[in-house]
């Protein structure tokens, strides 16, 4: 099962073609979406030239589309990778790393979310992000790239 993050699903409503033939390769019944990444997208078509036709090409795009959910096991996976992430790139001393911020350090909270759901679920993370390959070394996860053929 292949778990699309927010800038897959909008190459899909960019109808990119090389997205659009893994999916027809993997099968529409394999690929699934994270709840956060519904928030990332309604917030990018609330914020669009063309906000009404975005959101009706958004809610048709959830009725055919599995998504996963944060629970009490993703929490704590969560937890984990973002101590990971402050103890690996955060300052060396323990108490300002207490401290810092992720953002600080470049990653964005919502793509740890998105990681730990997909490592909770065992399914492999579909992104053009590059800050996933940097959580993968404190965290191990299956990662593609199909939009650059990764």
């Amino acid at each position: 099962m292949y778990l699309l993050d927010t800038n897959h699903c909008s190459l899909i409503f960019l109808k990119n073609q090389t997205v659009l033939d893994y999916i027809q390769e993997v099968g529409e019944t394999n690929i699934a979406t994270t709840i956060i990444t519904v928030g990332e997208l309604i917030y990018m078509a609330e914020n669009s030239s063309y906000k009404e036709e975005n959101l009706t090409r958004l809610e048709q795009f959830l009725a055919d589309i599995r998504v996963y959910y944060v629970d009490d096991i993703t929490a704590k996976i969560y937890g984990q990778i973002k101590a990971g992430l402050i103890n690996k790139f955060g300052p060396k001393q323990k108490t300002k790393r207490q401290t810092t911020k992720i953002t600080e350090l470049g990653f964005d909270e919502n793509d740890l979310w998105i990681a730990a759901i997909a490592i909770r679920n065992q399914l492999t993370l579909v992104s053009a992000d590059t800050d996933f390959i940097r959580i993968q070394t404190v965290i191990d996860f299956s990662l593609e790239n199909w939009r650059d053929n990764q």
